[in-house]
């Protein structure tokens, strides 16, 4: 036998000896785990999910079909237990919500964005994440501090409107998503640092993070981290991306750290472009500066740009995808428009200012943003979660540590939940099977656009408000119809949340 024979022989018998032992510490199939797909030596499910070149989120939609509401799937190193049915999800994450409230373990890559899960939405379940999450709640979200910044939405919005109406000016039509991201990610730059900074600025903001989602996606090495090694360039890039990322929030971290410590009250221009505008107190970041965890101490430069950069990834890509894909059906469905254009004049007049207060007594706005939420969710599940002991579920047993997936877009799919799931009809909010819909999950769980339980998105008013906000502003001011010729394409593909795989574009007519 050659002597690369007998590598590969002796390479394949260690790989083996370590899956064996990873297998039955994880449970495997001597246990009760749920029933799912056979898998491969070694790798299990991830080389069959990889050679059908499609989205994770198509292949369990199939596998739902065959194995029923909650299945198993092993990827390489790593059990995910898939769970789809709406009676599973309450179980698990309200009833039994403390048990399936932590998360599992990271790679290399999102350790190093996450600065080893200093951060709300990846912090396992414990007191980091408590002190995390209890100071979001408190400085950020609180209904006096989003009076505070309602300025700030003022303004972003207004701009928002003048540049739709340039764009269509010079082009004869405007590309939605893009708009809408750029806006909402300078309301929460604003919110973060209390720095209003310039429109460059901010896209070169907007696209280093939206690389650092994108670069945090699940990966090989995620489901084989035996093979890491081999994947040192893919280390490399994420290192220099951290940098970027860095360079672009450490300015603003630091000129805000000065505006405090200075104890100035009122708006400063600092220099350069940018000029502080909210007073001591008011940003996010404020609160962060003397914040010190259990177990982490003060925070570092490194956590406070984590923090940070969470709350503008989350809050831009889930708030923009809702706007285009309500425009989407604004715009295919004219009725539906004009119905909620009506509401908006007889709530403030053509041209009166929408505040927070208008848009949450719209209840047609809200019965569209409900049915924009239930008809395309930001995403096909929420962020992954692990049990915290072994536990059981739908019969079946979930190991401690491995992979609880939820699969949500099945409950808006449902038809023994929803009346013909696959329409879009907002009346369903005012007198249909939507009515007293919670989407807390509280009470049982037929749509959950924010997850539910202990995990649930903490700024999911926040992120409501600021899509009521954009949608009715941009429908009082103009009338939005298709470009001729060439109708919306409504594909989906999934780049963080699931967007529209061709941007909508289309023509504004003033009001």
């Amino acid at each position: 036998m050659e002597f690369i024979d007998l590598l590969l022989l002796f390479v394949t018998l260690f790989l083996a000896i370590i899956w064996f032992k990873y297998w039955s510490v994880t449970g495997g199939g001597q246990k009760n785990l749920p029933p799912g797909p056979p898998g491969w030596p070694i790798v299990g499910n991830l080389i069959q999910v990889v050679l059908q070149r499609r989205n994770f989120m198509y292949v369990v939609r199939d596998l739902r079909t065959k194995y029923g509401p909650i299945f198993t799937m092993q990827m390489g190193q790593r059990t995910l237990i898939i769970v789809t049915s709406s009676d599973l999800i309450h179980e698990a994450l309200v009833q039994k919500g403390p048990i399936f409230a932590s998360r599992p373990a990271d790679s290399p890559t999102r350790l190093l964005f996450s600065v080893g899960k200093c951060a709300i939405n990846s912090a396992e379940y414990g007191p980091l994440w408590r002190t995390l999450r209890r100071n979001f709640v408190t400085e950020l979200i609180n209904p006096a501090r989003i009076r505070q910044c309602s300025w700030i939405r003022e303004w972003a919005m207004d701009i928002h409107l003048k540049r739709l109406e340039k764009g269509a000016l010079e082009t004869g039509s405007v590309e939605v998503m893009s708009n809408c991201r750029l806006t909402i990610c300078s309301v929460l730059i604003c919110v973060c640092f209390g720095a209003r900074i310039s429109e460059a600025r901010i896209k070169e903001i907007e696209a280093v993070l939206k690389d650092v989602m994108l670069m945090t996606a699940p990966k090989l090495p995620d489901f084989l981290p035996i093979f890491t090694p081999l994947f040192r360039k893919q280390l490399k890039e994420a290192k220099e991306l951290r940098r970027k990322q860095m360079q672009c929030l450490v300015p603003l971290v630091r000129s805000r750290r000065v505006f405090v410590q200075g104890g100035r009250c009122e708006e400063s221009n600092i220099g350069g472009d940018m000029e502080m505008v909210s007073p001591i107190g008011a940003a996010y970041i404020d609160s962060l500066f003397g914040l010190e965890p259990a177990g982490r101490g003060r925070l570092g430069e490194e956590e406070l740009v984590t923090l940070c950069s969470e709350v503008i990834n989350a809050g831009t890509d889930t708030s923009a995808t809702t706007v285009e894909w309500a425009l989407l059906h604004l715009v295919l469905d004219q009725n539906i428009q004009q119905k909620l254009y009506e509401e908006i004049v007889n709530s403030v007049g053509k041209k009166g200012s929408i505040t927070e207060e208008n848009v949450e007594s719209m209840k047609y706005l809200g019965a569209v943003v409900k049915e924009t939420f239930r008809r395309h969710p930001p995403s096909h599940f929420v962020l992954s979660h692990a049990a915290t002991k072994e536990t059981e579920l739908g019969g079946y047993t979930i190991p401690a540590h491995a992979n609880v997936e939820f699969y949500t877009a099945w409950l808006t799919e449902d038809p023994s939940l929803w009346k013909d799931p696959g329409e879009f009809w907002p009346e369903r909010f005012l007198e249909g099977d939507g009515v007293g819909v919670d989407v807390t999950g509280a009470k049982g769980v037929k749509m959950m656009p924010f997850g539910v339980g202990r995990r649930i998105c903490p700024a999911m008013t926040l992120g409501t408000l600021h899509v009521y906000l954009l949608l009715a502003k941009m429908v009082q001011a103009f009338k939005w119809v298709p470009i001729k010729d060439s109708p919306p394409d409504p594909t989906e593909t999934f780049a963080f949340t699931v967007v529209m795989k061709t941007p909508l574009r289309a023509v504004i007519l003033p009001r």
